[in-house]
Order: structure tokens, then sequence, then C-alpha cells
């Protein structure tokens, strides 16, 4: 294993982290945006129709997927203009 792969890991897992809050907090957003309602609905939510919940899930795995790829090809960047090596 090379040693920027080694040296990479606590930073992508942080970066995950605050991928994951930022993806979270962009779905509370766009969800109201869209349904004008507070909270997304749950699969389990008996009140809610199928339309909704299957678009929630929906909208929150493409946020959550295109949020992460963002902040992970960032860190990547990041990293390889510090230490002029690519993780991987």
């Amino acid at each position: 294993m090379r040693i920027s792969k080694i040296v990479y890991k606590p930073v992508g897992l942080a970066l995950g982290a605050a991928s994951g809050m930022i993806a979270s907090a962009a779905f509370k957003q766009t969800w109201k945006i869209v349904e004008g309602e507070g909270d997304a609905p749950d699969a389990t939510d008996e009140d809610r129709s199928w339309r909704q919940i299957l678009l929630a899930a929906a909208l929150q795995g493409v946020i959550f997927s295109v949020v992460k790829a963002a902040v992970d090809r960032s860190g990547a960047v990041a990293t390889r203009r510090l230490t002029g090596v690519w993780p991987g």
C-alpha cells in the first residue's frame, strides 16, 4: 500500500462525514422546495403517498451521490495540489 493512500485515509473519512452533513442539509432544503413540507417522508409513513415516498428516496439518493462525488473529488484535487501525488 502506498504511503499517500495511508496518509489520505483519515482525510477521506473526514470528507465523508462532511459530505454527509452537507448532503443532509441540501436534501432538507430541496424537499421544502419540492413539496412545501418540512420533513421528508420515511418509507413507513402511513399518511404519505407512494409518490411522495419514492420521490423523496430518489431525490435523496441523487443529492447524496452528487455531493459525495464532488467532495471526494475536491479532496483528491486538494491533496494533489498540496503533495503532488494523487491519492488512490
